[in-house]
């Protein structure tokens, strides 16, 4: 009796054509996704820029504000602006109008600079020129950030 080989089973696996097809896709949908989320995290951390910077602003426009219109004294040199981002914080003493001492704060913290990761913001003093990189030191009229770094839409970010 001649003995039958069992029927050839059918070939499984994929061919090297096919292995080479599939690599090639993904590496060109990665291709395209890596700049979308380089651009996407870029976006986050300018809008993360904003809204520090507008949350500064506000806070040395509410300090100017609160000077003048409570005549608190001040030094004049500071022309009614905080002396530093700290005083934000710290905030200033006045009298109520019933006469009580209290303290008056416009920030809870400094905000962290998203760009360069510190708490330290580029001061404009109010004699500073307007473009001018380097702070007078009486009083603090206007903050920027340090870093050196384009925007996407090619602006300077010290330059916000």
């Amino acid at each position: 009796m001649k003995r039958l080989s069992p029927p050839l089973s059918p070939v499984r696996g994929f061919s090297l054509i096919e292995l080479l097809v599939v690599i090639f896709i993904i590496a060109l949908l990665a291709a395209v996704a890596v700049p979308m989320v380089e651009t996407s995290v870029k976006r986050e951390q300018e809008l993360r820029l904003r809204r520090a910077l507008r949350e500064l602003r506000n806070a040395i426009d509410e300090y100017h504000a609160f000077v003048e219109e409570n005549q608190i004294p001040v030094n004049e040199d500071s022309y009614g602006y905080p002396p530093d981002l700290e005083t934000l914080v710290q905030g200033i003493e006045y009298r109520d109008p019933e006469g009580q001492t209290r303290i008056k704060k416009f920030l809870r913290r400094i905000p962290r600079d998203p760009m360069t990761g510190s708490a330290g913001w580029g001061l404009r003093s109010y004699e500073d020129e307007p473009d001018s990189r380097y702070w007078g030191g009486d009083n603090v009229y206007d903050v920027y950030t340090q870093s050196e770094l384009v925007a996407l839409d090619g602006s300077s970010y010290r330059d916000w």
